[in-house]
């Protein structure tokens, strides 16, 4: 573990003052480390200390401060950061072709939020317009925690506390292609369905093969308005630009975020067919928001795509998440052995199952001790997530090894 630095102690007091406990005794957790620089894979605190960054829930899939986007973000905010909304602006016709060009085939038109909840909540505006008014989503499903979205995240833990939450919403096991049947059947021509590729927050659940074909096409026998929620696992995540490619799919509405922005600055994106976006064609001031597509994001959204494209990162995610996979996968079941349930993984989407939660927890705080941050998955306390970036070199996957293994060891005693 590391020390408490002053410096620590002093932040997460002050945190504690006018913030969130709960959020400064997590921070004291995890051993008051201050991060106050990132570079790449790596986090730098105000003691020095440099921790790999295979954590930060999805964002940095082209590491910190990619060079690309950073000097596309820094031309913008010299010239024009933020736009009055009246009259018409180029950067964000840019970013929408740009991420048209590589979204799947029948996805033309954008709408542009702040953060991955934004891009939910709209994709279920947009399926009301369409006459969908029953939202199915799956349990252990991760959406949000704005009161739409989280209607549809399947974690009582966080629903509980705002009941009620949107009426005409229910949820079927996740990879149950029968169940979800059944709830179409029951709501011809009247559902919306929102999915995840792979659920992230769930702890990494890979749905069995041809099961997110199978969920389009159920939706195209019933009528429904397919959502799929790709905030955490696109953008080339899993080894391929979309969930979608993976299962050869073209939702509704396919939700973008985390690095969209390449790690700068907050924003999300709708990708939509033009049939569901009808109503958002015809009236501006339908669904709004004051930063919604402002110059700033969509001059990082173009950097982002560019560097994704430039550096390979798509293949390179594959490639190196496969690695990742199979080699942690030998380290664990080596150093931690039947407390092992399953290492699994698509792209750079990294899940590590374990018996016990509290083992979890435990392991957690070893690898940020030998100088690894990964996180916890929200909806599946017994798994550790890892979703590193793609610009890892040939000495920071020999670090994440060693430390993984000391940190495993460690966790065990």
């Amino acid at each position: 573990m590391t020390s408490v630095s002053l410096a620590g102690t002093s932040i997460a007091d002050r945190h504690r003052a006018c913030l969130s406990k709960g959020r400064a005794s997590l921070g004291l957790m995890f051993g008051a480390d201050v991060e106050v620089a990132t570079d790449g894979a790596w986090i730098t605190t105000d003691t020095g200390h440099r921790i790999l960054n295979c954590g930060g829930y999805g964002v940095f899939l082209l590491g910190a401060r990619h060079p690309v986007v950073v000097d596309a973000v820094a031309r913008q905010l010299a010239s024009h950061p933020m736009a009055t909304r009246l009259l018409l602006e180029p950067e964000v016709v840019r970013a929408a072709e740009a991420l048209v060009s590589v979204t799947p085939a029948g996805l033309e038109k954008v709408h542009f939020a702040g953060s991955g909840a934004e891009a939910v909540e709209a994709a279920i505006k947009m399926a009301r317009t369409c006459g969908k008014h029953w939202l199915v989503s799956m349990h252990g499903g991760y959406h949000g925690k704005t009161m739409g979205a989280l209607s549809v995240t399947g974690n009582d833990v966080y629903r509980e506390p705002f009941r009620p939450l949107l009426p005409q919403v229910s949820q079927v096991p996740y990879g149950d292609v029968d169940a979800l049947a059944t709830q179409l059947a029951a709501h011809r021509d009247e559902a919306c369905v929102v999915v995840e590729p792979v659920q992230g927050e769930g702890g990494v659940v890979i749905p069995p093969p041809g099961y997110l074909r199978d969920v389009a096409q159920l939706c195209h026998e019933h009528g429904a308005f397919l959502v799929l929620d790709e905030i955490q696992t696109g953008m080339g995540r899993l080894g391929a630009w979309w969930g979608a490619d993976l299962a050869g799919v073209t939702p509704d509405a396919l939700l973008v975020g985390k690095g969209l922005s390449g790690g700068i600055v907050p924003v999300s994106a709708v990708v939509a067919t033009r049939e569901a976006y009808q109503a958002f064609d015809r009236d501006p001031f339908l669904h709004t928001s004051t930063f919604s597509g402002n110059p700033l994001a969509m001059a990082a959204v173009q950097g982002a795509i560019r560097a994704t494209e430039e550096g390979d990162i798509v293949e390179r995610a594959r490639v190196l998440g496969a690695r990742l996979r199979d080699d942690l996968d030998r380290i664990a079941r080596r150093v931690l052995g039947e407390q092992v349930v399953q290492v699994r993984g698509v792209g750079l989407l990294i899940g590590i199952e374990l018996h016990r939660p509290g083992l979890v927890g435990d392991l957690l705080v070893e690898l940020m001790g030998a100088g690894v941050l990964a996180n916890h998955s929200m909806n599946a306390s017994g798994v550790l997530r890892l979703t590193p970036p793609a610009v890892l070199d040939e000495q920071d996957v020999e670090f994440l090894y060693e430390a993984f293994e000391r940190a495993a060891r460690a966790a065990l005693v």
